[in-house]
C-alpha cells in the first residue's frame, strides 16, 4: 500500500512551535490523521511510517493517561496498540528513555491484568477499578511528572526529523 502524503504549511509549523511543544506535536498528529481519513486502524496504519504511528500512539497514550490513567487507557481498548507493539522501543529511539522504561513497566501490569480491565463495566464498577488496581497509581504519577519532558523530547525529535513526519510546504 502506498504511503500517505502529509503536507503542512511552513507558517502553520512556525505558529504551532511558537505556541509550544503540545501544539507543535498536535499539529503533526492532526495532519497525519487527516491524511488517513481521521481513523487509525490496520488499513490506515499500513499507509504510515513507524515514526508517524509512534507519534499518534504517544498522543493517544498521553490523552488517555492524563485523563484517566493507565486503567482508562487499557479499559478503552488501547492496550494492544501500546503494549503489544514496539511503542516502548520507538519512544526510546526517539529520545524518551525514561518514558520507554515506564511503558515496559506498564506492559508487565497490562499483561497481568488486561482480562479484568477490558471487561464491560458500569460507570460505578469502572470507577471502582481505580481502587481495586491501585498498583497502577505509581505509573500514573510517574507519567504525570515526566509528561512535559517526554513531550519536549518528542517535539525535539519531530523538529529534527521533519521530513519523516510530513512535507513542509513553503507559503
Amino acid at each position: 500500500m502506498e504511503q500517505v502524503k502529509v503536507i503542512i504549511q511552513e507558517s502553520d509549523v512556525i505558529a504551532a512551535a511558537e505556541q509550544g511543544m503540545d501544539e507543535f506535536l498536535s499539529l503533526f498528529a492532526e495532519h497525519i490523521l487527516q491524511a488517513i481519513g481521521g481513523e487509525l486502524n490496520g488499513d490506515t496504519m499500513a499507509r504510515l511510517n513507524g515514526e508517524q504511528i509512534s507519534l499518534l500512539a504517544y498522543m493517544t497514550f498521553r490523552d488517555e493517561v492524563m485523563d484517566g490513567g493507565f486503567i482508562q487507557l487499557i479499559h478503552n481498548g488501547y492496550g494492544p496498540f501500546i503494549f503489544d507493539n514496539p511503542f516502548a522501543k520507538a519512544m526510546r529511539l526517539m529520545g524518551a528513555h525514561d518514558f520507554s522504561k515506564l511503558v515496559y513497566k506498564g506492559k508487565k501490569l497490562y499483561d497481568q491484568y488486561k482480562d479484568e480491565l477490558t471487561r464491560e463495566y458500569t460507570d460505578e464498577e469502572f470507577m471502582a477499578l481505580f481502587e481495586q488496581y491501585a498498583v497502577f497509581d505509581d505509573l500514573d504519577d510517574a507519567f504525570v511528572e515526566m509528561e512535559e519532558e517526554v513531550t519536549e523530547s518528542l517535539a525535539r525529535y519531530v523538529d529534527e526529523h521533519l521530513e519523516v513526519f510530513a512535507t513542509i510546504a513553503k507559503d
